[in-house]
């Protein structure tokens, strides 16, 4: 079932491309503002955090509303620095359809690439708009090559009749066959064909104009309503995502969430909390959220990726960081000693509305860290701590986040039968895997040795065990066998196997030894050729490793293997040594052993399980924080 009369879409560019731009010009034309706004000044409806508006960029996803022939547009504006791809990736969960902005000035960028490809993965729908084309150099023509050859050949410019009976009698067999047998189709049923093909996303209409001079606004906004889905629904089946969070001084933390299923309304408990407020995206009361809308939700202490009801009335998969993930964790520090429990109350709020910063808190050292995607990334948490929080912060130099696993074999044993009353004895059998295994773990053991419940418990605990090896980093690429154990019917207490797994797993890790591994990046570089030498040599000195190279129209594209730790700030040593004309886009490739001479050790979080006798006291509340404080 489709709720015809709605459209939750997102409006996605590279850097620069004029998207913000775009969206101010859309609200404006449509009559939900008076005047568009100017990012450059500060004044732009959906740049609303201090941050924003000072520096002329969007750092957070916001969703506003607007009409357009009886349709309601629920339309998030997207930040398009990579350092918040995260804030882009969220958006995605809630989307029908996105509207994606290309420079026709500057072409098809990298970033393009990346989000064009991610909408195809996710089967969602995509509207291209040819943006700045009152700029010199723009190119629509030279730009629609680009499109074709980097993004999809089944893009289309719907006024082209030529280009239209082309791509639609591609796709269509019923086209096909009436212009094989008739020798023609009437541009009405082409564009009909069109609107079928666009919302199934397997054709891209393409748009002109200018955001900033207002022209071809009215087009995108017919081309949302008439090329992009609306919403399936399902009214019996309860299902949503939260995709974003939102602060309000009297209700305090609401969540954005679109619902895919059911109904939410205010009062309506879900679990052990209640619906407070539900309010749209201008801030109105609107008691009641149903299957197809997007609105903030307060009173259920929901956080950013929870799903509602059945995560199986989800269209897509939710995947934190599979768009990108932190690759550095910086030490924040607050300048004033005396508020740092309120810098660490701060930080658990930013960890909730975004959960790849992972805030870690060293109780014993008084240290927390972040997880940062970049270097502006880091100076936009500073600048929200300055305006959200008052909280005036510095950061120690970032590290790279490494992992780290087994060196050999090994068994890892933890016996925890005193003090009475308690009895847990577990043996795991810990074992090197391929780089990129990550964790396996099966058990042996029978019911009768270990009862279920208590087997589950031990599965439960392992993600809390791995968290920081004896290097101090995540554990990864291990087979875990659980091969012997025992409890006791009596002494047995019911936490007990949750107290023992990390204790066994530090033992069988302190026994096997540990290898670090580092995160290695997978770089693709976009060069005119007079760079390219200069760029192969610079791969080389980075401990790098080149794997492909070829030419596309003018330039040559580069593909090489990089250690994190040697090219996180190489984008701008690129972009100084060719003027701005190189580009490049990196993602996690993966985990490899790092050289024998790098030594980095990442401070403990908690209580050593192998310390046992202070292990067990924490484990038993006796020491302030227990010993699952990581």
């Amino acid at each position: 079932m489709k709720n015809q009369s709605i459209r939750n879409i997102g409006i996605f560019a590279h850097v620069d491309a004029g998207k913000t731009t775009l969206t101010e010009q859309l609200l404006k034309v449509s009559g939900a503002i008076r005047t568009a706004g100017s990012v450059d000044k500060g004044t732009a409806h959906t740049d609303n955090l201090p941050v924003e508006q000072r520096r002329g960029i969007s750092v957070k996803a916001t969703c506003v509303e607007l009409e357009w022939k009886g349709v309601r547009i629920h339309l998030i504006d997207t930040p398009g620095h990579t350092d918040f791809m995260s804030e882009i990736e969220r958006s995605t969960w809630a989307l029908d359809g996105a509207v994606l902005v290309v420079s026709a000035a500057e072409g098809v960028r990298p970033q393009t690439e990346l989000l064009f490809h991610t909408f195809e993965r996710q089967q969602i729908p995509v509207v291209l708009f040819l943006n700045k084309m009152d700029r010199e150099g723009a190119d629509a023509p030279r730009t629609m090559v680009e499109i074709h050859e980097l993004l999809s050949p089944n893009a289309v410019f719907p006024e082209d009749p030529q280009a239209l009976l082309d791509i639609v009698s591609g796709l269509d067999d019923a086209v096909m066959e009436q212009w094989l047998e008739e020798g023609d189709v009437p541009v009405e049923k082409l564009q009909e064909r069109l609107c079928m093909l666009a919302r199934a996303g397997k054709a891209y209409p393409v748009l002109q104009g200018s955001a900033l001079k207002g022209i071809g606004i009215q087009e995108v906004l017919d081309a949302v309503v008439d090329w992009l889905p609306a919403p399936s629904v399902d009214l019996k089946r309860m299902s949503g995502i939260a995709f974003a969070m939102e602060q309000d001084n009297s209700l305090g933390s609401g969540a954005w969430v679109r619902l895919f299923g059911g109904q939410l309304e205010n009062r309506q408990s879900l679990g052990e909390n209640k619906v407070s407020q539900i309010r749209d995206a201008s801030g109105k009361d609107i008691g009641i959220l149903t299957a197809g809308e997007i609105g903030i939700v307060y009173g259920l202490g929901l956080k950013v990726g929870d799903v509602l009801g059945d995560p199986g009335g989800l269209p897509r998969r939710v995947d934190l960081g599979s768009m990108g993930q932190p690759l550095m964790s910086v030490q924040v520090i607050p300048r004033d000693p005396g508020r740092l429990e309120e810098l660490r109350q701060a930080c658990l709020t930013l960890s909730a509305e975004d959960p790849l910063l992972q805030m870690t808190w060293a109780r014993a050292s008084g240290e927390i860290h972040l997880q940062v995607m970049g270097r502006i990334h880091q100076e936009v948490l500073q600048e929200i701590l300055a305006t959200r929080f008052d909280l005036d912060v510095m950061f120690a130099k970032p590290t790279v986040i490494y992992k780290e696993t087994i060196a050999s074999a090994a068994i890892g044993t933890a016996v925890y039968t005193m003090p009475k009353p308690c009895w847990a004895i577990l043996h795991f059998q810990i074992e090197p895997g391929p780089r990129g295994s990550g964790v396996e773990y099966h058990s042996e053991v029978g019911f009768r040795e270990i009862p279920e419940r208590y087997q589950h418990q031990v599965e439960q605990a392992l993600p809390i065990a791995l968290k920081q090896g004896r290097l101090g980093w995540e554990v990864t690429d291990v087979k875990i066998t659980l091969i012997d154990g025992g409890y006791h019917h009596v002494h047995t207490h019911p936490l007990d196997f949750i107290v023992a797994t990390p204790w066994a797993i530090q033992d069988g890790l302190e026994k096997g030894g540990s290898r670090l591994l580092e995160p290695v990046m997978e770089i693709t570089f976009y060069l005119p050729d007079e760079h390219v030498g200069r760029v192969m040599s610079d791969v080389v000195a980075m401990r790098g490793e080149v794997v492909d190279t070829h030419v596309e129209g003018k330039r040559t594209v580069l593909q090489a293997f990089i250690p994190a730790v040697s090219c996180l700030d190489y984008s701008e040593q690129l972009k100084s040594l060719s003027g701005g004309r190189a580009d490049m886009t990196m993602h996690l490739h993966g985990y490899q052993d790092a050289p024998i001479d790098v030594h980095e050790i990442r401070t403990r979080t908690s209580v050593d399980p192998l310390d046992t006798s202070k292990y067990i006291l924490a484990a038993r509340s006796a020491l302030e924080g227990g010993i699952f404080n990581l």
